[in-house]
């Protein structure tokens, strides 16, 4: 059963891609797909680049065309959620998009066609990559010891988030409508829809880049190139080795 990790960029992916067993490197709607095998599975790795509509159409080529079975996403976020700080870890339970309104037609942030918010992540694959993120937290030292794994609600969206009146805007409509957001990003619920098209298990895992704030464009590029890629080694590889059975 051929598992799919996608990455938006680069320092996201890591390792992953030198990591792999027999790999093999295959160029599909303007991606770059790495076929081999990681932890004794069989696995594809790909850049989806940034954005919904990027990350719909590379879940999509996965399911389609690689035959993907189960699909996993590692990155970086920026932290909304009281506690939820520069270097923890949230694992996604539920997404919605924070940028979807066809209002008056539909509720606000509900997705046409499919009667819901929120949209569901895989349980079983959500609680073996906690697990990985608890082990990868449990090893910081230094300023990473205080490192926390928080799981729940991600809100995708369009849009970078970076000023800390947006972050705040965002978080308070959010939870007076009883959404309690962790984290944003931009690919996330894309690749949930997706995977509830196509029937298939979805789980993701996010490294908490910035606050989404006024900081955030200083924040995202050390992090993303000094931080970002040895936590999706460390959570995919500890994952991988957890996912025996499923």
């Amino acid at each position: 059963m051929t598992t799919a990790i996608l990455s938006a960029l680069p320092e996201e992916q890591g390792s992953l891609v030198s990591a792999l067993e027999a790999p093999e490197r295959i160029e599909h709607a303007s991606r770059v797909f790495w076929r081999g095998r990681l932890e004794g599975h069989d696995v594809v790795l790909v850049l989806s680049g940034i954005g919904k509509v990027a990350a719909a159409t590379t879940a999509n080529a996965l399911a389609e065309r690689f035959g993907a079975r189960r699909m996993v996403f590692t990155g970086v976020a920026g932290g909304v959620g009281e506690g939820v700080q520069v270097g923890d870890v949230v694992v996604a339970t539920e997404y919605l998009q924070h940028d979807m309104d066809a209002s008056p037609i539909f509720p606000r942030w509900e997705v046409p066609g499919y009667g819901a918010v929120r949209m569901g992540c895989d349980p079983a694959l959500a609680a073996l990559l906690a697990e990985a993120a608890a082990e990868f937290a449990g090893r910081g030292q230094g300023a990473a010891a205080a490192r926390r794994v928080h799981r729940g609600l991600v809100a995708s969206g369009d849009r970078f988030v970076s000023t800390a009146a947006e972050s705040q805007r965002l978080r308070r409509e959010l939870l007076a409508a009883g959404h309690e957001v962790l984290a944003v990003e931009m690919e996330g619920a894309a690749v949930t829809q997706v995977c509830r098209d196509h029937g298939l298990p979805f789980a993701a895992v996010r490294t908490i880049s910035d606050r989404a704030d006024d900081s955030a464009h200083v924040d995202f590029p050390a992090f993303v190139r000094d931080v970002a890629g040895p936590c999706a080694d460390a959570i995919v590889h500890g994952f991988l080795r957890r996912l025996q059975g499923l």
